[in-house]
């Protein structure tokens, strides 16, 4: 078992003997989530860490977007509970990159590009093959690409 997945599952134990309902229903849904993707395919296998992190990062993802859909349905409460869930989630992400550390990675990105020939809106697919590795799980493809977009456009 690979090291993120046995503290989820150390983690859950705690939580249910705690009686902490939320976190222990959030781990459980989580590690159904990576028994799901470990058993997908042809064949069962274990997942890496940075695999396991990409299935926790999918579903603090969901939490996001349904704490959103909920509240702009007019349910504060379900959209509260659903954003607790996704605090519990991002506790096993790594830091988030700041706007202004994003910035920097995608300046960069983009003087290597144009010093490759490539210019303009154009250049947009170059780019992000040179940012994506750099933040690989530490900023969100669509943060990504809309840094990437302004620095392109300005």
């Amino acid at each position: 078992m690979t090291t993120l997945k046995a503290k989820l599952h150390d983690d859950l134990n705690t939580a249910i003997r705690e009686r902490d309902e939320l976190r222990s229903s959030t781990l459980r849904l989580t590690l159904t989530a990576i028994t799901k993707e470990e058993v997908a395919g042809t064949e069962k296998r274990e997942l890496s860490d940075d695999e396991v992190q990409k299935v926790i990062a999918r579903e603090a993802k969901k939490r996001r977007e349904a704490a959103d859909a909920f509240a702009e349905g007019g349910r504060p409460e379900q959209s509260a509970r659903e954003k607790a869930e996704g605090e519990i989630l991002a506790a096993y992400l790594p830091q988030q990159l700041s706007d202004e550390e994003l910035d920097a990675i995608v300046a960069g990105a983009v003087e290597e590009a144009r010093a490759g020939g490539a210019e303009g809106p154009r250049a947009m697919g170059a780019v992000m093959k040179i940012v994506n590795p750099k933040v690989a799980g530490r900023a969100e493809g669509g943060r990504v690409a809309a840094a990437v977009k302004k620095r392109l456009a300005g």
